[in-house]
């Protein structure tokens, strides 16, 4: 390992300016800071510089310290990994109380993400309150899959470890974290913060985009807790990455707990644990979270055979920690493994349905059947309407890779007797066959009409508005409106009107006149039904 600071530099001289928003890194060996920097500025309105002593979101890095903070609960005999939702929270609906802890902390649960649910179909309204997002599991009534028996990534199953350990302790979520884990670890400049509307000393701009391209402000309007709450620095994470390489706070079962991946029936394995990730990268070992927030993001990655600590935190949307902090691992790392493939067995473009599930997987941007993938090439996937970066990792195979390797992810084609007509999604070790969906009808489908989804306490029309359909859907707190675009035969996808690129896929279902909404690979095959 050579931690040549002039080479990680030039990873970040193009953020290096004095009229944008920035970055901060830290990396630590052995525990031991060697390099921490910033570059751009804190804020473009003032302007300030950045500083490694900032504070700026981490978004759902924060996921495994709301998980750290309730398996210190269970080491006081206070709470069970293994007890039920419902041992905490009795008043939820029956889906939700029945799953466990682990279960929730694993995103192992199956239930719908209830932050999925509020922006997906209430838009951009008034502000919600985390409260308010925990009670819609008092009537959610449906789930993406039986509890364990799958992977899906769930907000709203770390804001229903948040009101636990609330309920648990008698105590909010700030001061729990306050206590119990920023404090002992003199985490100084680390807290919860739910919302942006107050005034935080020291504390970054996040500068999210407009259409335009331009920067402008941001404007949270749903509070978020455990599942990506927390602000922090570069100082403070990297000493939280010290004391996960070395404890002195949580226990030893704690910490394997937490940083291993979780096991699914039949032997599979997630690749994630309690709100971090376990995978590798170009042949070395890897623990990792992202997070991402409107108008930031950030990556903290740990090496643990060579005790390397690396934390990226970014107050742009337009710039990823996640890919900043690979090249980081390329310069400072020896012996990786970079692949070089000559594939002569592509994974074609064009929409594919699942006939099990409802769900829909778009390929955009593939080479044609001359064209070969380079190392490196990568494609768009929209799966269940997310669009996800992708690379080629074995002849006709792409896996998620950069900012969505989170996504345990991967896509390969599959031959048959009359040439390569469906593909198959992996998620977690579990196969799904995507048959190639039929030709477009060339947007004359009858989808007019209102639509009701009960389980989810949502309703929704499809109007046809110059002579183009438009999806307008009304949630608990809002509405929202979305363009339709006729994808392939019943396949249609949605993308929101408004500044914040929500969308999904409708797979318009004949027998009931309704069809299946995913969005985002976290609500699978909601269904619809025509009312009208």
């Amino acid at each position: 390992m050579n931690i040549d600071c002039s080479k990680i530099d030039d990873i970040f001289s193009g953020l290096d300016t004095t009229h944008a928003p920035g970055a901060a890194i830290g990396i630590a060996v052995a525990g031991a800071p060697v390099y921490r920097k910033a570059f751009g500025l804190a804020s473009v309105e003032l302007p300030v510089a950045l500083s490694p002593s900032m504070r700026m979101r981490i978004g759902s890095t924060s996921k495994h310290f709301t998980a750290f903070a309730f398996m210190l609960l269970c080491e006081e005999g206070l709470a069970d990994v293994d007890g039920r939702l419902g041992d905490y929270l009795p008043n939820l609906h029956a889906v939700a109380r029945q799953v466990t802890m682990r279960q929730l902390m694993t995103n192992t649960s199956g239930l719908r993400d209830a932050f999925d649910i509020i922006w997906q179909f209430s838009g951009e309204g008034g502000p919600i309150s985390s409260a308010e997002v925990t009670a819609l599991y008092q009537y959610i009534s449906d789930s993406n899959f039986p509890a364990g028996t799958s992977w899906a990534y769930n907000n709203g199953g770390f804001a229903l470890v948040s009101a636990a350990i609330e309920r648990i302790t008698g105590k909010s979520l700030e001061t729990v974290l306050a206590e119990r884990v920023f404090r002992p670890l003199r985490m100084y400049d680390t807290a919860l913060r739910r919302t942006d509307t107050d005034f935080v000393p020291n504390s970054a701009t996040l500068h999210p985009l407009d259409e335009a391209g331009n920067y402008v402000k941001a404007s949270a309007r749903t509070e978020i807790s455990g599942e990506g709450g927390i602000v922090s620095t570069v100082d403070d994470m990297l000493r939280w990455l010290a004391n996960m390489g070395n404890p002195h706070i949580g226990s030893k079962e704690t910490w394997d707990m937490i940083t291993s991946p979780h096991v699914l029936p039949h032997g599979r394995s997630s690749g994630y644990g309690f709100g971090l990730v376990n995978g590798s990268y170009r042949g070395v070992g890897v623990v990792y979270h992202a997070g991402s927030v409107t108008g930031g993001n950030a990556q903290m990655l740990r090496v643990p055979s060579q005790g390397l600590d690396i934390v990226v935190l970014l107050n742009r949307r337009d710039v990823w920690g996640s890919i900043l902090a690979e090249q980081i691992l390329d310069v400072c790392l020896d012996g990786l493994v970079v692949p070089a493939f000559s594939s002569d067995r592509l994974v074609p473009a064009g929409a594919y349905i699942s006939k099990a599930t409802g769900r829909v997987v778009v390929v955009k941007g593939a080479p044609d059947a001359t064209e070969a993938w380079a190392a490196g090439a990568s494609a768009i996937v929209s799966v269940d309407g997310c669009d996800v970066t992708m690379t080629e990792s074995g002849p006709g195979t792409l896996t998620t890779c950069g900012m969505y390797a989170f996504m345990p992810l991967s896509i390969c084609s599959r031959t048959e007797p009359d040439g390569i007509s469906a593909i198959e999604l992996t998620n977690c070790g579990e196969v799904e066959i995507f048959e190639a969906a039929p030709s477009a009808v060339n947007g004359k489908a009858e989808i007019e009409g209102r639509y009701s989804a009960d389980s989810a306490g949502v309703s929704a029309q499809i109007i046809l508005r110059d002579d183009a359909y438009r999806f307008v859907t009304k949630g608990a707190f809002g509405f929202a409106e979305y363009s339709l675009t006729e994808l392939a035969g019943d396949v249609w996808e949605a993308k929101s009107v408004s500044q914040i690129p929500w969308g999904g896929t409708l797979l318009m279902n004949s027998q009931s006149q309704g069809f299946w909404y995913s969005s985002a690979a976290r609500t699978i095959a909601l269904p619809f039904t025509r009312i009208a």
